[in-house]
């Protein structure tokens, strides 16, 4: 297929009247219920034109009925959206990266917030890896991951090797199969990175998501600044980045916690790498068990950190979510000294930042804790939030000092 086939218009898609309320707010997603028509021999995957139910053109997007999120917006007024206007796209996603990130490692596209929706590529140094969500950005992806190559090295990043992990359940619900694996030449999947001067070990082919969270890279970096000659337990440490942070800032014992012992083995190196071994210590270990084991130990922390996975993707699962949300905050609080410091979050966009401030605040309220909020803080801004798509704010963290009630 040439590249000009890859932007003929397929069809037009007509919206039921009094629909389209999310592109018409400048969001990126047509539903399969706003939809009154779409015109004969249009074909799944593939461009359409989108006009209001009056004829009045709303864009240029990619079609896919076998989706509830039936066509995911390109363009919002032009229709010219062929190669020079992907091209010009990812260049901008790269001179964001470039304005806001270190180039080192960074999340380059970020989907709906990049206006590239169902489309993630993360840089580890030389190596990309991407995961793709969406049949219409699947066809999309060799021709804009060659842009994406074509414009890195012009900039002086080189580009070793690309690995694809799409594995996520997601694309069955797109229609298509999961894939994960090199595109192009092989290479060593082992790659040494460098985020706030801690050395990482990251295995993008085995490693959680994309082979390391980058989300979380000014809020590592924030969290060191508490934890000098201090006692710290960082709970869900996956491959130890927020642990080796505060063992970097000079903390005088870190201990870390996860329940998988390959991320425990992947941080016990990553540790070794930073020259930590003595002060940062991982163990394996369920969180929900060895929280309440360390309380009734007696144990006390200086600064506790809450980084868990999410604990719901979906709407239907927000209460039980919200139980595990509660929970571990009650009991990270007990842990921590009189007047220390508790670091938490929560990396589900369906617990909002409303439901999850309610959720600690319960937390505190049963732990006989006072909360005195020290910082806010969402996701990098490599993971930029587009006010428009409110599924792009996600990561929502706090600082507090807890203090016990008198």
């Amino acid at each position: 297929m040439n590249v000009e086939e890859l932007f003929e218009i397929s069809g037009t898609v007509v919206l039921k009247k009094g629909e389209g309320r999310t592109i018409k707010t400048g969001g990126n997603w047509i539903f399969d219920n706003e939809i009154a028509s779409v015109s004969e021999g249009t074909v799944d995957g593939h461009l359409v034109e989108v006009q209001d139910f009056d004829g009045y053109f709303m864009g240029i997007g990619f079609i896919n009925r076998h989706s509830k999120i039936t066509v995911r917006m390109l363009s919002r007024h032009t229709r010219e959206v062929n190669a020079d206007f992907i091209r010009k796209r990812v260049e901008d996603c790269v001179k964001y990266r470039e304005l806001v990130s270190d180039m080192g490692c960074a999340r380059l596209i970020f989907g709906d917030a990049d206006f590239l929706s169902g489309l993630v590529v993360d840089k580890f140094s030389d190596i990309l890896v991407v995961e793709s969500l969406a049949l219409g950005i699947d066809r999309l992806k060799p021709f804009i991951l060659d842009c994406l190559k074509e414009i890195l090295e012009r900039d002086g990043y080189p580009v070793r090797g690309i690995y694809e992990r799409s594995g996520d359940r997601l694309r069955l619900k797109e229609g298509m199969e999961q894939f994960e694996g090199f595109i192009g030449p092989e290479f060593d999947t082992k790659v040494e990175i460098v985020e706030n001067g801690v050395h990482y070990w990251v295995d993008v082919k085995d490693g959680q998501k994309t082979g390391f969270f980058l989300d979380q890279k000014l809020n590592r970096a924030t969290i060191a600044k508490y934890c000098k000659d201090k006692k710290v337990l960082d709970c869900f440490t996956h491959t130890g980045s927020f642990a080796l942070n505060a063992g970097l800032a000079g903390a005088k014992e870190v201990t870390g916690v996860d329940a998988s012992q390959l991320a425990v083995d992947q941080a016990t190196e990553n540790a070794a790498l930073n020259n930590l071994s003595d002060t940062v210590k991982f163990k394996c270990a369920d969180v929900f068990e060895l929280l309440p084991a360390l309380e009734e130990q007696g144990e006390k922390y200086d600064v506790v950190i809450l980084d868990p996975p999410a604990f719901t993707k979906s709407r239907s699962s927000i209460k039980a979510a919200a139980k595990g949300y509660r929970e571990i905050n009650r009991r990270g609080m007990k842990l921590v000294k009189n007047g220390g410091i508790l670091a938490t979050c929560s990396c589900s966009h369906f617990m909002d930042p409303e439901l999850f401030a309610e959720v600690i605040a319960q937390a505190a309220k049963s732990a006989h804790k006072r909360l005195r909020q020290i910082e806010y803080r969402t996701q990098a801004p490599d993971h930029p939030i587009l006010w428009q798509n409110n599924e792009t704010l996600y990561l929502k963290f706090y600082i507090f000092q807890v203090i016990d009630e008198e």
